[in-house]
């Protein structure tokens, strides 16, 4: 039931989420963004869009007359029904500022978007904007059999198990005994449901084959093309190839050597290897480890024809993975949500990844410790990609550069229970203390972009001032 202590809850959200939007609407609201709102909160999994209220912090109840006769509000509704075929429900409620008025719109149908006009909606941001094919897939393919429990190979002897999957592998990457017998392997397997017995043999998972399998292309061609593929190019864009190699192997039992070929592969960090005095990498090895495991994990199963991709340049390493993430980019850092929690799952007991949410902040730090510039995730309509560059001088570092390195540095102290000041900017930039003025006016451009906020709560000096991530 919505009621004025509900809408006091909300007024102190600190952001709108999937869930919930404001606005203001003092005179009156489009019916036709109206019908566009339901469609878009619906296909998020329902939500309310609440009139009469200021849509920025601090927010205040400023009272609204959309649709204020009763008849208009029943018409409304019967016109959503209409159009829509989901009933919402409309919620008056008078506090003592204005009217307020609630739309109580439910979640779509299961494997159904909503669509007005043809467009399926989705919110980003301020904006309501076409649904990704990402997403239309994920929705289409609700109450299906979900892809890791769709079978790889049926009736198979078990003979044909243990020559297909890599068993030995597997046992010993869960620090176990391999058993003694067959018998033993195969009540294993089929205890994590990886495998299971038929009338005729063994059926096998294709959560089996993608991770154990000793060759990805004896099961299939499908399963052959969601093997990692790594390319090296000569220069810094892709008009010259110099070794293409795809993968065969799975996940698990393929993944240390994938992370050591490219890892080897990556040119040297002569800035890192003046102060150590060895020969150190320009990629830090545990930042490659987790950015490969995620694009691994994170990946959309069901994207037909594509695979991970590991593309190093003479520059930088691109690592992409078919699909977009069900999280913002900017919350990498202290959030985490997989697509594929069994995956994930298994590949953290199998010591493939690490805890949950901690492997960005990894990615991160090893970027701080290498003198390279801040990572950058971007996400594109149908991949999402984690770039790690070279080393570069901070005089050399762009706007952008800078700003994205405060930003996550800012991000990285705050889960570490620290706040982040100029000083310890400085130390991440590795400038000295007279560079204190030109890291101000990078942390200044960082609060003026929304990226970070003065800890109110810490000290009222500016020259002792610490941020948080706009977030926090």
């Amino acid at each position: 039931m919505i009621t004025l202590d509900t809408l006091t809850r909300w007024l102190s959200a600190p952001t709108e989420s999937e869930h919930l939007e404001f606005k203001e609407a003092k005179l009156q609201f489009d019916t036709t963004k109206l019908l566009r709102y339901c469609v878009a909160l619906a296909n998020e999994g329902g939500g309310h869009l609440v009139l009469g209220v200021s849509d920025r912090l601090p927010r205040r109840v400023v009272g609204s007359q959309a649709f204020a006769v009763t008849s208009n509000l029943n018409d409304i509704k019967a016109r959503i029904v209409d159009k829509l075929h989901i009933r919402v429900d409309a919620v008056e409620l008078a506090h003592p500022e204005g009217r307020v008025l609630v739309f109580d719109i439910p979640t779509r149908p299961v494997g159904q978007p909503l669509a007005f006009d043809g467009a399926y909606l989705m919110r980003a941001g301020e904006d309501l904007v076409p649904m990704t094919p990402d997403q239309l897939r994920r929705i289409f393919a609700e109450g299906q059999p979900d892809w890791f429990s769709q079978l790889a190979r049926q009736d198979a002897s078990a003979d044909e198990v243990i020559a297909l999957l890599d068993t030995q592998a597997y046992f010993e990457l869960l620090q176990l005994p391999y058993p003694t017998n067959r018998e033993g392997v195969l009540a294993r397997l089929s205890g994590e449901e990886l495998i299971t017995q038929t009338a005729s043999g063994w059926n096998i998972s294709n959560l089996a084959a993608i991770l154990l399998a000793k060759k990805l292309d004896a099961f299939s061609l499908t399963l052959a093309r969601k093997a990692p593929r790594v390319v090296f190019y000569e220069g810094t864009d892709k008009t010259q190839t110099r070794e293409d190699k795809p993968g065969n192997r799975g996940y698990a039992v393929g993944f240390e050597n994938l992370v050591d070929f490219v890892h080897s592969a990556a040119p040297q960090n002569r800035s890192i290897e003046q102060v150590v005095r060895e020969e150190v990498k320009m990629f830090p090895k545990q930042a490659l480890r987790e950015l490969i495991a995620n694009a691994l994990v994170h990946q959309d199963f069901h994207a037909s024809g594509a695979s991970v991709m590991i593309e190093m340049f003479s520059d930088r390493i691109e690592i992409s993975n078919p699909g977009t993430p069900p999280i913002k980019v900017e919350r990498f850092i202290d959030e985490y949500r997989s697509r594929n929690e069994h995956l994930a799952d298994l590949m953290r007991r199998l010591g493939i990844c690490e805890e949950k949410g901690s492997g960005v902040d990894k990615v991160v730090k090893a970027a701080e410790a290498f003198q390279l510039p801040a990572p950058d995730f971007r996400v594109g309509e149908l991949r999402t990609t984690a770039v790690l560059f070279a080393h570069q001088d901070f005089s050399a570092m762009s706007k952008s550069d800078r700003l994205r390195a405060c930003y996550q540095h800012c991000c990285l102290m705050y889960v570490s229970n620290q706040r982040m000041s100029n000083q310890s900017l400085r130390a991440r930039f590795g400038v000295s203390e007279s560079k204190a003025a030109t890291v101000s006016l990078v942390i200044g451009a960082a609060k003026e972009a929304g990226l970070i906020k003065t800890d109110e709560s810490d000290t009222s000096s500016t020259r002792y001032a610490r941020y948080l991530p706009f977030w926090a």
